[in-house]
């Protein structure tokens, strides 16, 4: 990962997959497990899955799930599947073990075409090893409900964006993120 020149609302960061403005927040487990709920209470307009290069998974929840926490773990059950993240103090395994699995950074982005315009939203986390635990791409105003292109972008779908970037950022309404014409798959 190399860093670019800075932006001044966020870090702007070129990784293999393409151009991201990255907004770190924290990654103690009451701050996570607060943003995780806030995405999943939208559980009917997001996607769930890892973005690495090479892969890229996006899982739509079937249905609102069941969440839990244990030794550290948030589970998230949507009784077809679930899924675990450690996000807090993991006691069952050796501390250098337990440092590697729970959360080390935490951030919202937006993924950038080449005109550094937002076509992509969503929350990261990454473990104590710097490999990616989980992504959830928030509802796109380029995107239709079913992921296919729409001809006019719907700005109204960044109303969980711009309500994470309230609660968890401090930040208002960015007119950036409203500025590109139509999605970006570069």
């Amino acid at each position: 990962m190399t860093t670019a020149k800075p932006h001044p609302r966020g870090e702007i960061i070129q990784q293999m997959d393409g151009t991201y403005e990255l907004f770190p927040i924290p990654t103690d487990q009451d701050t996570l497990y607060g943003i995780l709920n806030d995405c999943l209470a939208e559980w009917e307009r997001i996607r769930i899955g890892m973005l690495i290069p090479g892969a890229v998974w996006e899982i739509k929840p079937p249905r609102e799930p069941r969440i839990g926490f244990l030794d550290g773990y948030l589970t998230v059950d949507f009784q077809e599947w679930h899924l675990h993240v450690c996000i807090g103090e993991h006691k069952s395994a050796p501390p250098e073990v337990a440092r590697l699995r729970r959360t080390a950074r935490a951030e919202l982005y937006r993924r950038l075409n080449p005109d550094r315009q937002p076509t992509s939203w969503g929350l990261r986390l990454f473990n104590g090893g710097d490999q990616q635990q989980i992504t959830v791409l928030l509802p796109n105003p380029h995107l239709d409900e079913h992921q296919h292109y729409e001809r006019e972008p719907k700005w109204e779908r960044l109303y969980l964006w711009d309500r994470l970037r309230q609660k968890y950022l401090s930040q208002g309404e960015d007119p950036t993120d409203r500025s590109a014409p139509g999605f970006y798959h570069g």
